[in-house]
């Protein structure tokens, strides 16, 4: 075999070798990996530390507790859990199955992409038991103690009576079962940088279905994924778009397409650029607003997972991972 030709097939390897890694899928019988951690977070009373691409599990029994910081853990494939600052969780049980949670202080918030029958999601707080029912955004606050389901429905039994909660209702979780009404357009610190990290996951979203699209690799089920180039995990639908409470869309593998087609004619001649990828202006990962115009959310230098030269612009920190959360 020629030289030049025995080279080309190494090239050929490797780059299927990178194609792989970059798409490599997140399998996991347990619900608790620790995804992002900013100030100081702790573990049973024991200093969070992660690694670019390393990231410690919750463990059964195990206390997270966030002091003068915040705390990103996924659970269930599609379901995250954000900790505000001077908040605690337990760990009951880790199983993907059998997810269950108690809330021990302060504030978190759990955003649904995807509930599965087969991945239920139980929190504790006190005597209260919450299932989560549908797709949404829920948070639990010990003082005072309540629910707010900002967007799904949630179901809770306290004292042996149940009350079912829908969207933009807040539940007190004092024992009287008082169920009132909210804005749920208003938030504080936790609500914000909640969106925040939504918009990060969604940048690498795009990138990550991308590389799948591009590369006809298998996708057969809703799931996290994990993005060298982000430094990150983010979540992939199985088909469709799901568009979170923050308006940021996560694209499947099956129709990410749509932000990178070519312009299209136009029924009254010119183009219409509405759907197209515009690398002056990054990946549109959100819908069309109001104006007309549609939001991006990354500049023109971020990395796409399918990139050959994948360590280029990777967004990363020194001591954190999982993005940036600030």
């Amino acid at each position: 075999m020629p030289k030049a030709v025995r080279w080309g097939v190494v090239v050929l390897a490797l780059t299927a070798l990178a194609a792989a890694a970059a798409a490599q899928q997140m399998i996991s019988a347990k619900s608790g990996l620790i995804h992002y951690v900013e100030g100081r977070v702790v573990m049973d009373n024991k200093a969070v530390e992660t690694k670019f691409g390393q990231f410690p599990h919750l463990n059964e029994q195990s206390q997270l507790r966030t002091e003068e910081g915040r705390a990103e853990v996924l659970l269930a494939p599609g379901v995250f859990m954000r900790l505000g600052e001077s908040s605690a969780v337990r760990m009951v049980s880790s199983k993907l199955t059998d997810t269950r949670l108690e809330v021990v202080e302060g504030s978190v918030l759990f955003e649904c992409a995807e509930l599965r029958r087969e991945t239920p999601i139980l929190l504790l707080f006190q005597d209260a038991r919450i299932w989560l029912r549908e797709d949404g955004v829920y948070r639990v606050n010990t003082s005072p103690p309540e629910l707010r389901v900002y967007d799904g429905e949630a179901g809770v039994e306290q004292a042996g009576q149940p009350v079912t909660v829908k969207k933009g209702r807040v539940l007190s979780l004092d024992g009287s079962l008082a169920v009132a009404k909210f804005d749920t357009k208003l938030g504080d610190s936790l609500h914000r940088w909640a969106s925040r990290r939504a918009e990060y996951l969604a940048m690498a979203n795009v990138s990550s279905a991308r590389t799948l699209w591009q590369g006809r690799q298998p996708w057969r089920t809703a799931g996290w994924m994990w993005n060298p180039y982000f430094g990150m995990f983010t979540y992939i639908p199985y088909r469709g778009v799901y568009r979170s409470f923050w308006g940021y869309q996560y694209w499947s593998p099956r129709e990410v397409y749509v932000v990178f087609e070519p312009p299209r004619m136009a029924s009254r001649g010119g183009y219409d650029a509405s759907s197209s990828y515009n690398p002056n202006l990054g990946y549109r990962t959100m819908g069309q607003t109001s104006a007309g115009t549609s939001g991006t959310v990354a500049s023109s230098g971020a990395p796409t997972a399918a990139s050959s030269s994948g360590t280029a612009n990777i967004p990363r920190e020194s001591s954190q991972a999982g993005g940036r959360g600030r």
